[in-house]
Formats: C-alpha cells, sequence, structure tokens
C-alpha cells in the first residue's frame, strides 16, 4: 500500500503513551508521525488534501502534542481551513473527524505548543466544533452514530462543555445504552476513556511513576453456542447510473444461528463463487467491506458500500459483530457520499 500509515501510526503512538512506556522505543516513532503528516498532504498548502483522510491526520496531530511534540504552523492551518471550509466528510463520518480535530486544536492550545495568535483560533475552531457536535445529536441522544458519540463527548470533557451542554448528559446516557456495539478493541479505546471521565488529551498528563504490576490476562468467555440454523434474505444493489442493473443478487442464505454477516457473506460466497464474491479489508474497528460482485468502493471515487438491515436501516456496527436475525433481509447497497 502506497498510502502513509497516519492514522495507525497515530493511534498506535496514543496507546503506548497511555501505558507510560521508558523514552526510548518510541523516539523514532514519534520522528516517523512526523514525516508522514508531510507525505500525507498532496496539493499546494492549504488548498490540498491529505492522501488518507483528514480524520487520520487529524489522529497524527493529536498523537503528535499528547507525545508534547510540536507540528508546523502550516500543518495545524491546514487543519483550520478544513474545518472553516467544511471539507470534512459526510454524515456520521464528519462528526468523527471534526471531534479529532477538536481534541487536537484545544490540546496544542492547552500545551502551548503554538504561538498566542493561533491558540485562539484553535480555541474557537474547538467551541465551535464542540457546538456542531450538539448539533449532530439525534432524538436518541446519539451524535452522528453510536461510534462517533466517543468521540463526541470526548471533546465536551476536554473542552470543559461537559458541566453546561445538555448534549452531554443524552450522548452518555445513549452511549451507556448501546455498550454492547462495542466490541472490538479499536471500539472499547474510544469508550472507555469516556465511561471514566477522560478524553485522550488526559493521556499527555498521567504521571508514570512506578506503578504497581497489576495488568492480569482476562479470559475471554466465548460468545454462547445457538443451536440451530437460520436463514437470511442477501441483496446487492447498486443504484448507481453505470451499474446494468439495480438488484445484482438476491438469495435466501441458510448460516448457523449465531453467524454473523461476514459468516453470512462467506457463505453466501461458498454456494456458488462464481455468482457471489466479495473483499474485505482489515481495519483497527474489524473487517470492512471493500469489493463486492467485483464492484470496488473506492474514496478517490467517493463511494462505498452501505449495509443496511430492512427495510433501510442503515447498520451501526462491524460485519463481523452484525448477526442477523433468522429471515432478515441484509442489502448491499454501492453507495456515494
Amino acid at each position: 500500500e502506497d498510502s502513509p500509515h497516519t492514522g495507525r501510526l497515530a493511534l498506535y503512538l496514543l496507546g503506548l503513551r497511555a501505558t507510560c512506556p521508558p523514552v526510548s522505543p518510541h523516539r523514532s516513532l514519534v520522528t516517523w508521525l512526523k514525516y508522514y503528516l508531510e507525505e500525507d498532504w498532496r496539493g499546494e498548502g492549504e488548498r490540498g488534501h491529505p492522501v488518507t483522510s483528514y480524520y487520520q491526520y487529524g489522529l497524527g496531530v493529536l498523537a503528535l502534542c499528547v507525545h508534547r511534540k510540536r507540528v508546523r504552523d502550516q500543518v495545524v492551518q491546514r487543519l483550520l481551513t478544513a474545518q472553516h471550509h467544511g471539507r470534512l466528510g459526510h454524515g456520521g463520518n464528519t462528526v468523527d473527524t471534526e471531534a479529532v480535530l477538536a481534541l487536537a486544536f484545544t490540546c496544542l492550545e492547552q500545551r502551548r505548543l503554538v504561538g498566542t495568535e493561533l491558540a485562539a483560533k484553535l480555541r474557537l475552531a474547538a467551541h465551535e466544533a464542540s457546538r456542531n457536535m450538539a448539533k449532530a445529536q439525534g432524538p436518541d441522544g446519539v451524535i452522528g452514530n453510536i461510534y462517533s458519540t466517543p468521540w463526541a463527548l470526548q471533546v465536551f470533557l476536554a473542552t470543559g462543555e461537559c458541566q453546561t451542554e445538555p448534549a452531554f448528559s443524552q450522548a452518555m446516557a445513549a452511549l451507556l445504552e448501546n455498550l454492547e456495539a462495542f466490541g472490538t478493541a479499536a471500539t472499547m479505546a474510544q469508550v472507555l476513556p469516556v465511561l471514566h471521565g477522560h478524553s485522550y488529551l488526559d493521556i499527555a498528563s498521567r504521571h508514570c511513576g512506578e506503578e504497581p504490576d497489576t495488568l492480569t490476562p482476562l479470559d475471554m468467555e466465548p460468545l454462547p453456542e445457538v443451536p440451530g440454523n437460520k436463514t437470511v434474505q442477501l441483496v446487492v444493489e447498486c443504484p448507481l447510473p453505470w451499474c446494468y442493473d439495480l438488484r445484482l443478487y438476491d438469495r435466501l442464505v441458510p448460516v448457523p444461528a449465531a453467524a454473523s454477516l461476514l459468516d453470512v457473506l462467506q457463505a453466501a460466497a461458498a454456494l456458488d463463487p462464481r455468482e457471489f464474491r466479495f473483499h474485505t479489508q482489515d481495519t483497527p474497528q474489524g473487517p470492512f467491506l471493500t469489493q463486492v460482485l467485483g464492484l470496488e468502493a473506492r474514496q478517490e471515487k467517493r463511494n462505498y458500500w452501505q449495509i443496511l438491515s430492512a427495510p433501510d436501516t442503515p447498520l451501526q456496527m462491524g460485519i463481523a459483530e452484525y448477526r442477523p436475525a433468522d429471515g432478515a433481509t441484509v442489502t448491499l447497497r454501492l453507495s456515494e457520499w
């Protein structure tokens, strides 16, 4: 893969800082992250854009700040400009990205890693992001979607608005009702600080003294075996103008009762590999659907595989976590954003 691993390295460095490591192992990784932030920018100055995404780029700036490392003012200005001109994405993804940027801005301002004039701009941008989080809250308390809600809560905590913003308590209540959705290490890492009243910014101020070695392996209980089988209706749709047909696949797929959607896709491919095939990409949040029936979802083409449970409810969890009910219809729809 040619694109820089900005987001992955940033998350690794955030996790590493939280474990209070000795200084030496991560110094070269911080240097690499600075290099990635330069390699990740395509185009001239503020008018360019990241090769990866603004989400990953913002994570890179946040991770460097948590490690108390300065970044060039131009790097910070790129993020300010993107937020100001509304270039951060769509739907729930906007909440994730704007929240990461707000955390990076707040960190840089609070740690005094930028000059006074830029710090004032960052403070205003972070509070604007916080207002946008509140506006994005749905009637169920969720902000964006269930996975972007912890990011929004971290912003309220980091900016100190958790005491005054009514959206905070409503979002926290929604989060507590949906904790079962956070089944991977990456999603748990976003939720756990919030449940303890912290944001990623607090990693930087941890006292890494002599801590007792109290970590013990946790025996993960396997998911309970559900006896019997179920049948799931699997539909593939392509409403885009260049597709030869709207409904490209429609079939009942028999699977074990405990099967996830990923299991359903694998079962469909096993039934007839010529009729159904798919590809996934591993991400920190679990496998991500990238290709179905040879049709590839690509960020540069601004399309993605939207997963819907009947009739039109977007899936709020990963394909490896979602377990369709017996008789459920799941639609894979190639969509544009």
